[in-house]
């Protein structure tokens, strides 16, 4: 036994002092291009609060209760936890390798001896008795054991390849992060359309009203002989124009609402009888949450951060592909115990070894070890151009979704102005129609300067909340890299995206 302890902790040593002789690898951080400040107005001035209360700030349980709908429906983010529990198993894996692997065995059989044997001899007595083993003669075999093998990580493959893992499951945490907040952006503005389309709707219908209600009165007055023909023709034809506007526009919100109801899951006779009991649209919380920094911001988006790590994934893949061009140290060993039975008689044997300590050096494959690690820098080199090119990329979406968001804000005041002073227009104009001061021309030419400014508001709002979730989306959703877990973990859903928020809001 002594000697086996030696010979193993002689192999042990060995192979941990071999095990320091790992290769390069290329860098696992690269630099992006990141501009020093925002070409973009803020909202704020630069304040550092967080993304994750923006949807509590909106103060709207429906539209928190559609996004977690929408997150438990979507195919992407099930597909993005599946990809998520997959890397994770492989990191496990990759991570056993570095260990020795330990196997039991056990076995027991009986059978014939397989041979006979015959002898006679004289007992003390002097007189003679004879014993003998024919085939028949069962005999019963125990045996058990443990095997052991362990490939020495000589130049680091094994490290690489866990390293990789490892890289690989933190990528699939972030765009499991990042589908979430995929599915809350789209939700959102799929619930911010229904709710601009039926503001739009009532717009069209009390449009509709007051020009079926003019040529009603214009018709009458035609009939006594008080309105040219020509006038109740084209009182009756503004009324059709406004009948068909509004067909149209129930239209385009039943096919809406089909939308909000394929996103979420939701039967679509709940989901109007829960759009029917929510208020309307509230106002949009300021925004005060953007970094002053774009390398900050930018970093808090799950995309950028996968990319990231796709960067450092790539460079161990590398380092295992040149790894695999270079010898490999395996040690073997062995230790069992066998025990014989037959007729009575026990017989037990122990063994074990130590080896063999085998070294598989590669001479001869055709070139096909450096094209695989050729191969692998290759990927390398594209990690590190999409790496970029997404944070380029992420710089450009934060932008625009600001650009628009500060237009769609001082647009606002005058589209409001716009609407007020149409509709006292529209009123006058009506008024002196009455009075028969006005021709019929000029209070149609009202009507529809008032409907398109109306139209415009609605468009206007909608693009406004566009703007917001872009911005929202953009910016990460609220997810932080330093914070954030996998799908297993429930801290996870507090801070990843405004699904978690059913948990907690009113």
């Amino acid at each position: 036994m002594r000697k086996l302890r030696f010979k193993l902790t002689a192999a042990v040593c060995l192979g941990i002092g071999l095990s320091g002789c790992s290769l390069t690898r290329p860098p696992a951080q690269v630099e992006a291009p990141v501009p020093t400040q925002w070409h973009a107005p803020l909202p704020h001035g630069g304040s550092l609060a967080s993304l994750a209360n923006w949807w509590s700030q909106l103060d709207d349980p429906l539209l928190v209760e559609l996004v977690a709908a929408a997150e438990a429906a979507s195919p992407n983010v099930a597909s993005a936890a599946a990809r998520v529990a997959e890397a994770r198993f492989t990191r496990v894996q990759a991570g056993a390798a570095l260990l020795p692997s330990l196997d039991g065995t056990a076995s027991a059989s009986r059978g014939p001896v397989g041979l006979s044997s015959g002898g006679s001899g004289t007992s003390s007595g002097g007189g003679s008795s004879s014993s003998s083993l024919s085939s028949s003669t069962p005999i019963t075999t125990l045996q058990a054991g443990l095997q052991s093998k362990w490939e020495i990580d000589l130049f680091g493959r094994l490290r690489a390849d866990r390293d990789a893992a490892e890289a690989k499951q933190s990528s699939a945490n972030a765009k499991w992060h990042d589908a979430r907040v995929a599915v809350a952006a789209e939700t959102a503005n799929a619930y911010f359309a229904e709710r601009a389309c039926q503001q739009q709707l009532r717009v069209s219908e009390s449009d509709a009203r007051s020009r079926a209600e003019t040529s009603r009165l214009t018709d009458l007055s035609a009939k006594a002989g008080f309105t040219a023909p020509a006038d109740a023709a084209l009182a009756r034809a503004s009324a059709s124009d406004a009948s068909g506007r509004l067909t149209q526009q129930r239209a385009q919100c039943a096919v809406q609402r089909k939308a909000l109801v394929s996103l979420s899951g939701i039967d679509e006779t709940t989901l109007e009888q829960k759009l029917a009991a929510a208020p309307a649209q509230r106002p949009l919380p300021a925004v005060g949450s953007i970094a002053s920094v774009p390398a900050e911001a930018i970093s808090q988006r799950p995309d950028v951060y996968a990319a990231e790590l796709g960067v450092a994934s790539a460079s161990a893949d590398v380092g295992s592909a040149e790894a695999e061009r270079y010898p490999k140290l395996t040690v073997s060993g062995s230790i069992g115990r066998s025990q014989y039975r037959v007729s009575g008689v026990h017989q037990s044997l122990e063994t074990w070894t130590v080896g063999p300590v085998a070294l598989t050096v590669p001479l001869l494959d055709g070139g096909s070890r450096k094209a695989n690690a050729d191969a692998a820098k290759a990927r390398y080199a594209e990690a590190v151009s999409l790496y970029r090119a997404n944070v380029r990329q992420a710089v450009r979406e934060v932008e625009e979704a600001l650009v628009n968001l500060d237009a769609t804000n001082a647009r606002t005041t005058d589209a409001d102005a716009a609407v007020k002073n149409y509709q006292a227009s529209f009123d006058a104009t009506q008024a002196r129609y009455s009075s028969g001061l006005a021709s019929l021309f000029e209070l149609e030419d009202s009507r529809r300067t008032l409907f398109s400014a109306q139209t415009a508001r609605v468009s206007l709002q909608r693009e406004r909340t566009e703007a917001w979730v872009a911005l929202y989306r953009s910016m990460g959703g609220g997810w932080n890299r330093q914070t954030a877990q996998g799908p297993s973990s429930e801290s996870s859903s507090m801070t990843a995206s405004p699904a978690a928020k059913v948990a907690t809001s009113p």
